[in-house]
C-alpha cells in the first residue's frame, strides 16, 4: 500500500510538472502573436443647462469635446499584419496604436467591424513576416478543459492567466437589444484591457476572443466570456 501511495504521488507530480511546462511553452510560443492596442477617440461634451441657449456658442465656442484614451488587446492572424480584436476596442477610434511583443510601435487601420459579434479586423504595415496564432476548433472544446488568456489587463503588458472552460453557449445582451451568442465562459482572469486578446487551449491554439466579464466590481470575478 505504501508503494502504491508513493507511485500515485509520483504520477501526480509528473502530471503537475507536465502541465506547468505546457503553460510556459504556450506562453513563449504565443506571446509574439499578441499585441497591445491603444486608441484615442474624440467625444463631445454635453452641456445640458446651456447648450440650447442662443448665447452658448458665444461663451463656449459651440459644443466642447474631449479625447479619450483606452487600452485593449489583439492578436496577429496573418504574417502580413492582419490583427483581430474586439469591435468595442476600436469603435469610433480616431487613431489606433499597436505595440508588438518586441516593443515596436506602429499605427493600424480598420479593415472591417462587426458589432453583432463584437469583432474587428485591423491591419498594420510591416516589412517582416509576423508571428500568427495557430487556430484551434472551438466546437471541440469541453467544459473542464484548460484554457489560457493573454492580454493587457490594466495596461500590464502580455499578462498570462489560466483557468478552465466553465460553460459553453452563453449569450450576452447589449444595450441596443442585440445579443452575442455562443460564448465560451471561463474562470481564467479577464480584466479591463484584456478585451480582444486570445483565449487559447492547452496546446496554444486559438479558440476564442476575450470580450466581456460579469462582475459587480468591474474586475475579474471568475466569470469571463470569449467569442
Amino acid at each position: 500500500l505504501k508503494l502504491q501511495g508513493i507511485t500515485h504521488y509520483w504520477t501526480e507530480l509528473k502530471r503537475i510538472l507536465s502541465t506547468q511546462k505546457a503553460f510556459s511553452t504556450v506562453a513563449k510560443k504565443v506571446t509574439p502573436s499578441v499585441v497591445n492596442i491603444s486608441t484615442i477617440s474624440k467625444k463631445k461634451t454635453v452641456q445640458p443647462f446651456f447648450e440650447n441657449s442662443p448665447f452658448f456658442d458665444d461663451f463656449f465656442g459651440g459644443r466642447q469635446s474631449r479625447r479619450d484614451r483606452s487600452l485593449g488587446s489583439g492578436f496577429i492572424i496573418d504574417e502580413n499584419g492582419y490583427i483581430i480584436t474586439n469591435n468595442h476596442v476600436v469603435d469610433k477610434a480616431e487613431s489606433i496604436s499597436i505595440t508588438l511583443s518586441d516593443n515596436t510601435k506602429t499605427e493600424a487601420r480598420v479593415i472591417g467591424k462587426d458589432p453583432k459579434t463584437d469583432l474587428a479586423l485591423i491591419k498594420i504595415e510591416t516589412k517582416r513576416p509576423l508571428n500568427a496564432v495557430k487556430f484551434g476548433d472551438s466546437d471541440k472544446i469541453r467544459v473542464g478543459d484548460w484554457v489560457l488568456a493573454i492580454g493587457n489587463p490594466f495596461g500590464l503588458d502580455w499578462t498570462l492567466t489560466t483557468g478552465i472552460v466553465s460553460a459553453l453557449d452563453r449569450s450576452l445582451g447589449e444595450e441596443n437589444g442585440a445579443s452575442i451568442e455562443h460564448l465560451i465562459q471561463t474562470d481564467a482572469a479577464i480584466n479591463p484591457g484584456n478585451s480582444g486578446g486570445p483565449l487559447l487551449d492547452s496546446a496554444g491554439r486559438l479558440i476564442g476572443v476575450n470580450t466581456a466579464i460579469y462582475s459587480p466590481s468591474g474586475s475579474s470575478a471568475g466569470i469571463g466570456f470569449a467569442v
